[in-house]
């Protein structure tokens, strides 16, 4: 038992375990090939509080998991802190870019993965996209790429992503009458609430406790030869494939927009703009510290910064589909090449303004 608690087990067995829930939850009840998703979950509950009307609405219990799993965790270990204060105004921005390049996609750090798991080979130049983010953002940290830094704050701070989570679970459970629900497409795709919770629970605490992160895994791989985050993707990666193998949900091949597989997947085969979007995704974590499934951990452990990154990813998911930024099966939006080199634009620019001078 202690070995199998030793840090560099403990995340491969977490990264097999995420990955066998994830591909397990399109079983139960989730839509095909995203079994799990923190960018498109965090874009359900936008629309199921009403902040945005054009995409899929529900409330996603994985979300509230992840924060209360977290939570749980940092507390039983003596690892929650309030702290923040680190450019709150700026992660907010790179949180809502972050989900901006996603969303044309159609996918985070964690679904591209797995939708390669699922036999989607558009999944590739998006991994590729996140893997050159990654190295721009190792590029800006060498350079001195700096958001300051966070600062111990008051209990209270570290207590409001926790207890809004559980807020929004009691509107999950009661659905009233001011909470929106899809009735088709996606957003009606959902496991039962009690399954969902109970997995976003467990991958939170492992998330936690393993420090996972599906950007940090890269850029630490690149930037010091550390295998210890990436472990748990390639751990996550082979778990999820296996799983889909067993439950015949593979399908090779590349998915073409407009057909109805499309349609069922949530996938758009535009490769060029797949790879920006989520070169994107892969800067604006490096940037931020880590990568949307990280910073929802974070804002579990009392970290305020994350929280308002999380907050900006919710209004990024909005903006997206108010504004036409986010694809479809239909192919990619009418904005989405606009929203990507302006966050791509906004990155470069924080890159190279947010540095410490050195002596």
């Amino acid at each position: 038992m202690s070995r199998l608690l030793k840090p560099k087990i403990l995340i491969i067995v977490a990264g097999l375990i995420f990955g066998a829930l994830a591909a397990y939850l399109v079983k139960w009840g989730n839509p095909s090939n995203m079994g799990f998703c923190t960018a498109c979950f965090l874009r359900d509950i936008a629309g199921s509080l009403g902040l945005q009307s054009k995409g899929p609405q529900y409330i996603r219990p994985e979300i509230l998991g992840l924060v209360l799993g977290a939570f749980v965790a940092a507390f039983a270990f003596r690892e929650f802190r309030s702290r923040g204060g680190s450019s709150p105004l700026i992660r907010f921005l790179l949180g809502a870019f972050m989900m901006a390049g996603a969303l044309v996609f159609l996918g985070c750090t964690v679904r591209a993965p797995l939708r390669l798991a699922g036999g989607d080979l558009d999944a590739i130049p998006a991994i590729a996209g996140i893997i050159v983010g990654v190295i721009a953002g190792i590029f800006f940290l060498r350079k001195g790429f700096n958001l300051g830094r966070a600062t111990k704050m008051h209990a209270v701070a570290g207590w409001v992503m926790p207890v809004a989570m559980i807020c929004i679970l009691l509107l999950a459970i009661f659905v009233p009458m001011f909470i929106s629900k899809s009735t088709s497409g996606p957003g009606a795709l959902h496991a039962a609430l009690w399954i969902s919770i109970v997995v976003g629970l467990v991958i939170g605490v492992l998330a936690q406790r393993t420090r996972m992160c599906f950007a940090g895994g890269w850029r630490d791989l690149i930037m010091v030869r550390d295998t210890y985050l990436f472990s748990g993707i390639a751990a996550f990666f082979v778990a999820a494939l296996i799983t889909n193998y067993a439950l015949g949900y593979v399908h090779w091949g590349f998915i073409q927009a407009g057909t109805p597989e499309a349609a069922k997947y949530i996938a758009q085969d535009n490769h060029l703009w797949n790879f920006f979007s989520m070169v994107l995704v892969g800067l604006a974590a490096t940037l931020l510290g880590g990568c949307p499934l990280r910073q929802t951990i974070l804002s579990g452990e009392g970290d305020t910064d994350a929280g308002v990154t999380v907050l900006g990813m919710l209004v990024g998911a909005a903006f997206a589909h108010n504004f036409l930024t986010a694809s479809s099966g239909k192919g990619i939006g009418a904005n989405s090449e606009a929203a990507v080199i302006l966050g791509l634009v906004f990155c470069l620019i924080l890159g190279f303004l947010m540095r410490e001078k050195t002596a």
